[in-house]
């Protein structure tokens, strides 16, 4: 009977024991889980027995790195990155099984938004969704945040402005460099080692008061990790670089310094890194010339300026301000392709027929010396008006030549996407006095038409170079086919709006084409068109050469902004590397070295994409905040259960309708897109325009409130 009771405790041990671990993934040490049954002395020996036996039968276990008992075969374990909600819980996805993990705000152990975190699952509950918690953090991705800094009597402390910054950081007083109470600063993350407290921080930068020139913008890009300056020992490397060309390295080169080379770009742009010539040969054919600068020539692999240009990946284009990939001493003096200098190139130089074939080429390092830097617009006014400037001439054959190329390009399957854009008129403190949309010239095109010629020649190459079947190591852009189930919706969509589709049996580029070429000048074509783009893949970096579905090209790559994106400078070395040597040795190392820049390459272009579009909806917030109470028409941009958004046709604003504003009862169709008043009948639909009142804005959250008007 005795032998009986004892088995009998030491099993209720054994339930007790694993019921709680199964609930308690971290676990608990033995002498934590002795109080948490209120062991007594009397038992204590059946409670030691039954651990005992369950780590025998391998049920549980003690971890290295804590000591705790944990259930064995429960904790599936996942890596990924955290995505934080503003209500304070985040999510880790989980690429095995396509799901997402919730982690509650209690979970998180210290980990912020974007952090690459190690999670550990809960046992899943019947009709739940999977939960987890946070037991490692793997890199911290974000190091330094933005906030208002406050100052207390007895401490200082940084509120952040991004919303899913979830906890104050706390700021000691020899830390707090010169910050002033409310003044807009940039913090470091020193410490956070037990999220029963706040984070410690230390001034990193003052940024100044809000509403002081650039402290917005310059919020901005900090929040996104964007450094606005570069680090001394860069900026000094840098300076320590010669522009000197000695007459040796000339002698290396394809002299071009007698061919008529110009640069057209924006008319604030100081970096200009590609130069196009047109000469009209004797059999009838044309030679296209597009000359890149040189960057690999100044910029060593592996040095302090190298680094930092593949740790920022990208120039970032913000409203008031660029922040570059390389310092100014390069991009903006030594590479910058300026008008009558002597200037270190790498050209791509097509022979062209009058069908607008490409039936030769030469990729070589070359010497040019520009003969003019023109604007997009004064090349425009030069064609359309002056007879009498001494280019004119040339300026109309590229003309003609690139918009025989939109046309060769179109017809073989690209597809011609026309994203409105924006620009801004600032004052003297930085505030928006007006924003118009931008358009869209011939000459624009005329460029986009050459480098995107220059990019699909310099790809093929590689593929002509390569022996033995297997490609060279290369660096890609590529753009994969949309994925089916967001095709499926996207035609929903359109069916949704009554615009009726026939379905082929394969998505091609071409069927896209004929969509975005069917609703042109329909109200409905922003709209369409920024639906699509969603729709769509993402176009990245990659060393397999999947092709480019949006531009119809089987091979692409980015070879003409070395200045501006680091995959364009990783690509002229490999293209000097291949023309001594097309050995594959090395093979294995070269594809995953060339495969951590693409994926730097591409993460650090989504970041300055976010951040662009940011500083953008800032100055338009600002800009719309002086006209509240005035009516503007817009276009229906979203219909949501909770209202619709309107983005107002002149400048694009955005804002949000709330339902609980408007004077009807509407119903919500989620699969018309649509909203239907309950007594006006009156139909609410996507693509629809519609005259609005500006009602509210507020900066602080981003958010502008719209009253709709004619209910």
């Amino acid at each position: 009977m005795k032998q009986n009771m004892k088995k009998n405790k030491a099993n209720k041990f054994e339930e007790m024991i694993l019921g709680l671990l199964r609930s308690e993934p971290e676990g608990f040490t033995a002498t934590e889980l002795s109080h948490q049954f209120r062991v007594t002395k009397k038992d204590y020996h059946h409670f030691r027995k039954a651990i005992e036996r369950l780590k025998q039968q391998g049920k549980i276990s003690k971890t290295r790195k804590t000591k705790k008992l944990v259930q064995r075969g429960q904790n599936r374990v996942i890596e990924g990155e955290l995505r934080m909600n503003r209500g304070g819980f985040g999510f880790v996805h989980d690429s095995a099984n396509n799901v997402d993990i919730f982690i509650g705000r209690d979970h998180l152990n210290t980990a912020f938004d974007l952090d690459l975190v190690e999670v550990k699952l809960y046992a899943k509950s019947r009709g739940k969704n999977e939960t987890g918690y946070v037991s490692q953090i793997i890199k911290r991705v974000r190091t330094y945040f933005v906030g208002t800094f406050h100052q207390t009597q007895y401490y200082g402390y940084v509120v952040p402005d991004d919303p899913k910054i979830y906890r104050d950081f706390f700021v000691p007083k020899e830390k707090q460099k010169s910050a002033r109470n409310g003044q807009k600063v940039v913090v470091r993350l020193s410490r956070w080692d037990n999220d029963h407290l706040n984070p410690e921080g230390e001034m990193l930068e003052i940024l100044g008061f809000p509403g002081e020139p650039g402290v917005d913008v310059a919020a901005v890009a900090y929040s996104f990790q964007i450094s606005i300056n570069f680090p001394g020992p860069v900026e000094l490397a840098a300076e320590k670089i010669s522009a000197k060309i000695n007459k040796q390295e000339i002698e290396k080169r394809l002299d071009l310094r007698q061919t008529v080379c110009i640069t057209i770009d924006p008319k604030d742009a100081k970096d200009f890194d590609d130069a196009v010539s047109l000469t009209e040969l004797s059999d009838g054919n044309y030679e296209l010339g597009v000359h890149i600068a040189d960057v690999s020539h100044y910029v060593r692999p592996d040095s302090v300026v190298d680094k930092e240009a593949l740790s920022r990946g990208t120039s970032v284009y913000l409203v008031d301000r660029v922040i570059p990939m390389l310092p100014e001493k390069l991009s903006n003096e030594i590479c910058s392709l300026q008008p009558d200098k002597d200037k270190l190139t790498y050209s791509c130089i097509m022979k062209i027929t009058r069908d607008s074939k490409v039936i030769d080429y030469r990729i070589v390092p070359s010497v040019i010396r520009s003969k003019k830097r023109f604007t997009y617009e004064e090349v425009q006014s030069i064609a359309d008006n002056s007879d009498d400037h001494p280019l004119r001439t040339l300026l109309l054959e590229m003309l003609d030549l690139s918009k025989r190329l939109t046309i060769k390009r179109f017809a073989e399957g690209g597809i011609d996407f026309e994203t409105p854009e924006v620009s801004f008129t600032l004052d003297a403190k930085g505030f928006p006095e007006s924003i118009r949309r931008k358009g869209r010239l011939d000459s624009h095109r005329m460029i986009e038409e050459f480098m995107l010629l220059a990019n699909k020649t310099v790809a093929r190459h590689i593929k002509n170079i390569s022996e033995k079947g297997q490609l060279l190591p290369f660096i890609y852009r590529v753009h994969e086919k949309p994925d089916p189930e967001k095709m499926d919706k996207f035609f929903e969509f359109l069916k949704a709006i009554g615009i009726e589709t026939n379905l082929p049996s394969r998505i091609t580029a071409v069927f896209f084409q004929n969509i975005l070429e069917s609703i042109k000048g329909t109200p409905e074509e922003i709209i369409i068109e920024e639906v699509a783009l969603r729709s769509m893949m993402k176009a990245v970096y990659s060393v397999r050469n999947i092709g480019h579905f949006g531009l119809g090209f089987d091979d692409y790559t980015h070879f003409t902004s070395p200045i501006r994106r680091y995959p364009d400078l990783a690509v002229h070395r490999l293209l000097k590397r291949y023309a001594q040597t097309t050995s594959n040795e090395g093979y294995e190392a070269d594809i995953g070295y060339l495969s951590q820049i693409c994926e730097q390459s591409s993460r650090m272009e989504r970041i300055a994409v976010e951040a662009e579009r940011e500083s953008v909806r800032l100055k338009q917030n600002e800009y719309i905040s002086q006209h509240i109470g005035e009516e503007f028409e817009g276009i229906i941009s979203g219909v949501m259960s909770f209202g619709i958004f309107v983005e107002l046709v002149d400048t694009l604003v955005e804002g949000l309708v709330h339902i609980r504003d408007m004077s009807d009862y509407y119903i919500y169709d989620e699969k018309t897109y649509t909203l239907t008043g309950r007594d006006s009948n009156r139909i609410l639909r996507l693509g629809d325009t519609v005259r609005i009142r500006v009602a509210k804005v507020n900066l602080e959250e981003g958010k502008v409130d719209f009253t709709l008007l004619g209910e």
